[in-house]
């Protein structure tokens, strides 16, 4: 692996010493061919994030047609044509477009690269980031990023310039006591300086670091070859473990995701469970209450019994009195009265008794029966009731075991020491 470069360069509609304005910019992204003269078989650049070139450029324009800036003591007037509007960012990876194109690894590499400075840009410039743009006809994988500030009313790109913003904050500081303006200026170019390799140490640490690239090339510290091998070795080896630290993580949101979703699993199996305890133990109450009435009912029947026969017996002492009476009347008409009344009563007797005790003699069965059947199913889920209990408390020592295996397993966080040095040579 190599290093990385990042740079930055704002541009206005006037053109800089070099010529290059807004509109030109545009005309080399879009690969006009006044302005692409120096790539040898140009194409159409691939939009990997937001608008297109022509929709940029259209959103430039008409918001630097109606900004307006601040001038002390009068009136806001329009822009002037020097004030910077557009900010743009180029990112390049070590790898030429000939190793992408013919190397599916060094591809899938290139492209991890290219997604993770995306987000990096997203995270830095926001909403400002109107479009992040591919060209694959000169030598290396890179990219352009354009920052157009539509929402700010002055179009303040040098806002987004990490070494302009610093100078000018120390140059509005002023001197400090006994400091000159030519110390003031040495001083605001060393923030300039810092600000900037603090941009470079951002872009290394979010970037640079998970895709292997070293922050400095060997040339700029003067590293002999065994040196720079070295270091190559050290963020290859740097990129592995944050991969494999990567991977740990991911390992680890995927137990807890299943361990959530097992103990939801678990607590609504726990839920219809005691609802149908709770169901059972209704249904095992209501049984109970139906067999206390019916062994009621039974009871009140079985005293019913008693009575009735209590009646009977009164009636039979009746009939014996009868008898004793009859037996002083004379001997032929006593013995055919005693006859005809005893078989008479006695039949009437057993007749209304028989009947009587035959449906009570069913009634208690039938409730001796309902008792039983219901004393059964109140035994039966009172035994459901203890196991569900059981049941339940096994699940939570199973939950509980979950998150400790859990904490166990939850790698540490990796810790980071970005390296610090001047930012990296333009590349074209």
């Amino acid at each position: 692996m190599s290093f990385q470069f990042i740079h930055m360069e704002g541009y206005s509609r006037k053109g800089d010493g070099k010529g290059r304005t807004v509109s030109f910019v545009m005309s080399e992204a879009r690969r006009d061919p006044v302005a692409s003269v120096h790539v040898a078989n140009p194409s159409a650049p691939v939009v990997v994030y937001g608008s297109t070139i022509d929709a940029v450029e259209a959103m430039h324009d008409a918001a630097a047609a109606v900004a307006m800036t601040a001038v002390k003591g009068g009136k806001p007037r329009k822009l002037r044509q020097d004030h910077k509007t557009l900010h743009t960012v180029i990112a390049s990876h070590p790898y030429t477009m000939e190793e992408v194109r013919t190397d599916p690894a060094k591809l899938r590499e290139a492209e991890e690269w290219e997604r993770r400075t995306i987000a990096w840009l997203r995270a830095q410039y926001g909403s400002d980031l109107k479009s992040v743009v591919r060209h694959e006809d000169e030598s290396h994988f890179h990219v352009h990023a354009y920052i157009v500030p539509t929402d700010d009313p002055e179009m303040r790109a040098l806002r987004h310039h990490a070494g302009v913003v610093a100078k000018r904050a120390t140059m509005a500081a002023g001197p400090t006591d006994g400091e000159d303006k030519k110390a003031l200026s040495k001083k605001a170019d060393a923030a300039y300086k810092t600000a900037m390799r603090s941009w470079q140490d951002a872009y290394h640490e979010a970037v640079g670091i998970p895709c292997g690239l070293a922050r400095l090339g060997p040339q700029r510290r003067r590293l002999t070859r065994e040196q720079w091998k070295a270091e190559q070795a050290q963020a290859r080896a740097l990129k592995a473990t944050i991969e494999r630290a990567t991977a740990v993580k991911e390992r680890g949101e995927s137990f807890i995701s299943k361990t959530k979703e097992d103990a939801a699993r678990i607590a609504a199996e726990a839920a219809v469970a005691k609802a149908d305890a709770d169901r059972q133990i209704a249904i095992a109450k209501a049984a109970t209450e139906a067999a206390k009435k019916a062994q009621d009912k039974a009871v009140a029947e079985q005293r019913k019994a008693l009575s009735m026969m209590a009646r009977v017996r009164q009636e039979a002492a009746r009939v014996r009195e009868a008898t004793a009476r009859l037996q002083r009347l004379p001997g032929a008409i006593r013995s055919v009265l005693d006859g005809f009344r005893k078989s008479k009563v006695a039949a009437r007797i057993r007749q209304s008794v028989e009947s009587e005790m035959e449906a009570f003699r069913r009634a208690a069965a039938e409730a001796s029966d309902r008792a039983s059947a219901a004393d059964t199913g109140r035994r039966d889920a009172e035994s459901r009731a203890r196991n569900l209990r059981a049941s339940l408390t096994d699940t939570g020592r199973e939950l509980a075991a979950a998150r400790q295996e859990l904490a166990s397993l939850r790698p540490p966080e990796p810790e980071h020491t970005p390296g610090i040095s001047t930012p990296a040579l333009r590349r074209s």
